[in-house]
């Protein structure tokens, strides 16, 4: 979109991010994920604009990454930099050291950024890491997981509030468009700069871009595909709930820490659905969080407990980290996988 088509669309206004950013007023600061594109930079205008605005509230940083992976990427940091001296906010570069994988490169590239900006929001007593996230990244997301298999756990997408480390991952945009935000940073004064990789076809988000503007013309737009993802969130929320039931009816006292332990019989009587999000949840308590979960994966494990349940034999098999122990008598343990002994040992 041109410059003079984004400022056709409307910039946010002080009643807007009123609505959008009075929820954290009672923050002691907020750290401002900016990488120079025109969502991001919307954001910082928009953040520091509903700040103006207010005689009290959080103090605002921005921190921008520089993957080192594109020659042009320092300058863009230099850019968020003086952009955010405009408003008179002190800013961080966070450069992403070390060799780059040829393989997966987004993937590892987008965990290297959160684990800067949370060291980052530690530094400067930030409880939350504000990003542009908009609607259009939601309808990505939840259509690259539907392509990958996912269900309700990973349909429902990006959530407005996230927690990693204790710190939350707050995407207040997510029901606004990018076009928004680009006006915000053009009333602004900004001149945001554009990824090339956001129309490179080597990138899955990229071909999904032009996969959603084609699916348009047959009515499932970025609005259905997020609208979508919300009823995937409230089914999850309901699985969940029914989860949380069963696991507190189950489960049963051990002292060794980080492991449950489930009278697990009456699973057998419940919907799959619910042993899946239980068996789910425990893994992710016991295992690796930061590793993927796929639905095929989840659901290959839980009719193995289920079989070996009704067949009153033991199995052990293992899941992002975690081993799950089905005992002959009918107890499921979920606990961390065994640390592998090397060689050496």
């Amino acid at each position: 979109m041109h410059a003079a088509e984004a400022a056709a669309a409307r910039a946010f206004d002080t009643a807007d991010l009123a609505d959008l950013f009075d929820r954290f007023a009672g923050y002691p600061a907020l750290l401002l994920a900016v990488s120079g594109g025109p969502d991001s930079m919307g954001l910082l205008a928009a953040a520091a604009q509903w700040r103006r605005a207010r005689a009290d509230g959080p103090a605002l940083h921005v921190a921008t990454v520089d993957h080192a992976i594109r020659p042009e990427s320092a300058d863009e940091c230099k850019l968020v930099e003086a952009a955010a001296g405009r408003f008179g906010l002190p800013a961080a570069t966070l450069v992403w050291q070390g060799s780059k994988p040829r393989a997966g490169l987004q993937r590892e590239a987008r965990a290297a950024r959160y684990r800067l900006l949370l060291a980052e929001a530690k530094r400067v007593g930030a409880p939350g890491i504000v990003t542009a996230h908009t609607i259009s990244d939601q309808a990505e997301t939840v259509l690259m997981r539907f392509l990958r298999g996912s269900g309700p756990l990973g349909l429902k997408a990006m959530a407005e509030v996230t927690e990693r480390e204790g710190v939350e991952i707050v995407r207040p945009f997510l029901w606004e468009t990018g076009d928004r935000l680009k006006a915000t940073a053009l009333a602004a004064g900004l001149q945001p700069v554009d990824d090339p990789s956001n129309i490179d076809d080597r990138f899955t988000r990229a071909r999904l871009r032009k996969l959603i503007a084609a699916m348009a013309g047959e009515g499932l737009d970025i609005t259905r595909l997020a609208t979508f993802a919300g009823r995937m969130r409230l089914l999850d929320q309901a699985l969940g709930h029914q989860a949380a039931k069963l696991a507190e009816a189950s489960r049963r006292p051990t002292i060794v820490p980080g492991t449950q332990v489930f009278e697990a019989q009456g699973w057998l009587a419940e919907p799959i659905a619910a042993v899946q999000m239980l068996l789910s949840q425990a893994i992710e308590q016991a295992g690796d969080s930061d590793v993927a979960e796929r639905l095929s994966a989840i659901e290959e494990l839980s009719a193995e407990v289920l079989i070996a349940l009704a067949e009153g034999r033991a199995t052990k098999t293992t899941l992002r980290g975690a081993m799950v122990a089905v005992t002959a008598e009918g107890r499921v343990i979920v606990s961390r996988e065994p640390k592998r002994r090397t060689a050496d040992e």
